[in-house]
């Protein structure tokens, strides 16, 4: 039987077992209010249960009784005999309805009239007498069930919601929703009975029982301490090899571990008993807001303990409801703004690193920075000053106040200002963390992490400078042995250490340097490598000794170490000693390792990119057989090795499937085509949400040395040649590989050819996106410019109060905090650098960008990243400058 049609089955039995007595008690106590309120809630749920799996003759006798019951309680109509007789009766009556369904999985043909006129009669105010109770005759079976075992009278039946997408999908908790009558079918096949027709128990019902959350947790509880003495016992019996004991206690084990696995599967349920109620919520909101939208759940059969997933139920519906109102936009606005007219909202959970990750995203509007500063400003949550120097991320966070809403009008469905602040409030309860990614025009993605809580898991416990840990299992992917002198030996690169596993490049983190544990003076000559993985990212956890894997209860972290991202949880070993649990996710994260394409990560390897630090990081590589070639590290996101049977075509272009994306891959020119087996280097290249990857033969070294163009290079993909690690080496062009991979990368079509300019003076450039200012600044140098930058407006005002000047300042115009016609206009009216010429950049040069510019003092305009154009207007501007001196 269907899952949904069995958990139907057994919620509405369990509804009229509990209005058999209440009807009962309702007669004895007329005027109480409350016990008729309870009934009517029973009532008016079975109702809307049916009326939503498309049952009509079962709504139909449902919404008879409700309307009854409604009358008695508005006090329009007393409780008498009579109508407790006809509502029992009605209920009989569903009871009879309800066996044939479970007998055929389908309602019984027929009707109801008799029974519906009584009941609307008695409604109404008329007269009406309560006929004969009717018996429905049970459709034949081809082979009678198997006779099942009546549980004890006491026992009260239910069960835990299971929920199937198919033929619609089901709600948790029924809503009532009003159906049009249903015609009435052929008339059934009826026999009169002189005696009340016997509904026997619900076998499927008598399947259930419903158990209190609270025993639960005891339960789970007393498990977890069982656990706990187990390792204790276990502990002991390593110790002594040839104990009496140690069957005994190995049957202990096994029989825990049981129980244990017996207690937890009553409290998992799958998310998508929480997702239950989206699709109908996003259909409804479709019609009532006419958008088009799609709804997509992926990760439905991933579990959680049940009381996370009631306190994610309401957080869930919230979003969802934002997305549809908020993100998506209307069919006639996406069209407009070059994408299909139906919007999409994914829903996806899965497990990472010991964690749950639940992803809502759409590919809507995104959110609206200006407006959601407009409005912090006028709620006053923040002053223009602060509210200046804020990122888009903190920005965001604003929508996470209480009262917050950037909505134009209060609707049925937003604009009260409730809602996300209540979504961060369930989520943090459960110690868990919501971030937010948007992008205005592409869509907003909300992520929530739920850390492990109290729960019993598999682990490998480890020990690094005396210290044991913990590591979730599901995170582990292998353990290597590391020794110097052997293949598996550590070696480092510009000072990190990493590993080179199965001719892969494994960056590694030292757990002692990451948590400043203090290392005894002796080393040991060889050290375990723990090769975790976080999503598509594998790295390696440097620790001195790998114990046995055992399974832990886990305990939540102390709020006072809660800000610490390294730790999930603690626990106590066997031997009674209390250790941490490393959290995989917090040790990329803080170490850098996972963020390295990053845009803040980025920006700090960026840094050193103001004048008077001449030293740049470079990354050495070989591709063909002419030299080394270099390529500023701050461009370069990753350094990733594929498999070369995972090289896909497309247009006849390489590509290979990276993150979930398909990632353009380009070959330097002169390199030979892709052929054979094995392994294959790439060089990836991130900038918002686009990537390419970079064919090399060999990844040589990390260097940092002072980057001093020798010889410039008309050969289109390279900037020139330099003296790097004392070897004459070119450094590439990467703009002109990126525009290979995406024409558009820089918001222009054409690829503009390179040429070299006469010598000119100091160049300030102001760039938030490390990106551009680690791009131009040894494209500009080669073309013989002297070149500082800095990552801000404000960050240059200081640089002319500090006297700093400059031949020329080159600005884009698009950055948080103060954009360029903000800083134009800065420098235009105060300082001594009003009259030095301005070049601005901007992935928008339509008329009134240009109008703009003009009037806040810009000299020029350039579309980003037009380089013949900059170097062009560069060079005009200081000419006209020296005819003007």
């Amino acid at each position: 039987m269907d899952d949904l049609l069995s958990e139907f089955l057994t919620e509405t039995n369990e509804g009229l077992g509990t209005l058999d007595v209440e009807l009962v008690k309702l007669e004895q106590n007329p005027n109480d209010p409350k016990l008729l309120g309870n009934i009517f809630r029973i009532v008016h749920t079975i109702k809307g249960t049916c009326g939503f799996l498309s049952l009509p003759r079962l709504e139909s006798t449902a919404h008879a009784s409700e309307n009854v019951l409604g009358r008695i309680r508005d006090g329009k109509l007393e409780v008498t005999p009579v109508a407790i007789s006809l509502i029992l009766k009605s209920l009989d009556r569903i009871k009879m309805l309800l066996g044939a369904l479970e007998v055929t999985e389908q309602e019984p043909e027929g009707n109801d009239r008799d029974l519906i006129e009584q009941l609307n009669a008695l409604a109404e105010g008329r007269n009406a007498e309560v006929a004969e109770p009717v018996a429905i005759e049970a459709p034949p079976v081809a082979a009678a069930p198997e006779p099942v075992v009546e549980p004890e009278p006491e026992l009260v039946v239910a069960a835990v919601p299971v929920v199937k997408a198919d033929p619609v999908p089901a709600v948790a908790e029924s809503t009532a929703v009003a159906m049009p009558e249903t015609p009435a079918p052929a008339p059934a096949r009826v026999a009169a009975s002189a005696e009340p027709a016997e509904v026997k128990e619900s076998a499927i019902a008598a399947s259930n029982i419903r158990v209190n959350v609270d025993l639960l947790e005891n339960l789970m509880t007393i498990v977890s301490e069982l656990v706990l003495t187990r390792n204790q016992l276990m502990q002991i019996l390593r110790s002594q090899k040839d104990s009496e004991f140690s069957a005994s206690l190995q049957r202990l084990s096994h029989v825990t571990t049981e129980l244990q696995e017996g207690v937890m599967k009553t409290r998992m349920q799958p998310i998508g008993n929480a997702w239950a109620k989206l699709p109908r919520l996003v259909r409804d909101l479709s019609h009532e807001l006419q958008k088009k939208i799609d709804l997509q759940m992926k990760g439905a059969e991933t579990e959680l303990d049940r009381q996370v997933l009631e306190l994610i139920k309401d957080p869930l519906t919230h979003m969802v409801r934002n997305s549809a109102d908020h993100g998506i936009e209307r069919p006639a606005d996406r069209v407009k703004s070059g994408k299909g007219d139906t919007g999409t909202i994914v829903l996806n959970a899965y497990h990472e690193g010991g964690h749950i990750v639940i992803e809502i995203g759409d590919d809507g509007r995104g959110l609206a920075t200006d407006k959601i500063k407009a409005k912090a400003l006028q709620n006053g949550l923040v002053n223009e000053t602060d509210l200046a120097q804020m990122s888009d991320q903190q920005i965001y966070q604003f929508i996470f106040k209480a009262g917050f809403s950037t909505a134009a009008a209060v609707t049925s469905v937003s604009g009260r200002g409730v809602g996300m602040d209540v979504v961060r409030t369930n989520i943090e309860k459960i110690g868990g963390t919501i971030e937010l990614k948007s992008q205005e025009g592409r869509g907003s993605t909300f992520i929530i992490k739920i850390p492990l809580t109290l729960a019993i898991v598999s682990a490998l416990i480890v020990e690094c400078a005396g210290e044991r840990f913990a590591i979730p299992q599901i995170s582990v992917v292998e353990l290597v042995r590391a020794a110097a002198g052997t293949e598996t030996q550590i070696e480092r690169l510009n000072g990190t250490p990493v590993l080179r596993l199965r001719d892969r490049l494994l960056p590694l983190v030292a757990l002692d340097e990451l948590l400043h544990l203090e290392r005894s003076e002796t080393e040991n000559s060889e050290t375990f490598i723990v090769v975790a993985q976080v999503g598509n990212y594998s790295f390696g956890i440097i620790v001195d000794r790998v114990f046995d894997t055992e399974e832990i209860v886990v305990k939540p972290v102390a709020p006072i170490l809660r800000d610490i991202t390294m730790f999930s949880g603690n626990t106590i070993l066997g031997d009674g000693a209390v250790i941490m649990i490393l959290d995989p996710n917090g040790i990329a994260a803080a170490s850098g390792e996972m963020a390295v394409g990053d845009h803040q990560a980025v920006e700090q390897a960026a840094k050193s990119n103001v004048r008077g630090d001449r030293r740049t990081s470079l990354l050495l590589f070989r591709a063909g057989d002419q030299g080394p070639k270099a390529v500023p590290l701050a461009l370069v996101a990753r350094l990733e090795e594929i498999d070369r049977k995972e090289i896909e075509y497309s247009n006849a272009k390489p590509v290979v499937q990276y993150r979930g994306k398909l990632m353009p891959l380009v070959a330097i020119d002169g390199a030979g085509p892709i052929t054979g087996d094995g392994r294959q280097p790439i060089l990836v290249f991130s900038d918002q949400n686009r990537s390419m990857g970079l064919l090399v033969d060999e990844i040589v070294d990390i260097v940092e040395d002072t980057l001093s163009i020798e010889l410039g290079s008309e050969r289109p993909g390279l900037v020139g040649s330099a003296i790097v690690a004392g070897k004459a080496t070119d450094l590439i062009d990467a703009g002109h590989y990126l525009m290979q991979a995406f024409d558009d990368w820089f918001g222009t079509a054409t690829e503009p050819e390179f040429g070299q300019i006469e010598r000119a003076k100091r160049v300030l450039l102001v760039d938030d996106s490390p990106f551009f200012r680690n791009l131009l600044t040894p494209l500009l140098s080669v073309a013989g410019y002297d070149v500082s930058s800095v990552d801000s407006a404000d960050h240059a005002l200081d640089l002319q109060e500090a006297g700093e000047d400059f031949d020329v300042i080159i600005s884009d115009i698009e950055m948080p905090g103060m954009n360029g016609f903000e800083f134009a206009e800065a420098v235009r009216t105060t300082g001594r650098w009003r009259d030095t010429p301005m070049v601005a950049l901007s992935s928008h040069a339509t008329p009134q960008d240009l109008d703009r510019g003009r009037e806040v003092g810009f000299t020029d305009y350039i579309a980003k990243f037009d380089r013949d154009a900059l170097l062009t207007s560069l060079s005009a501007t200081l000419n006209l400058q020296r005819s003007a001196a």
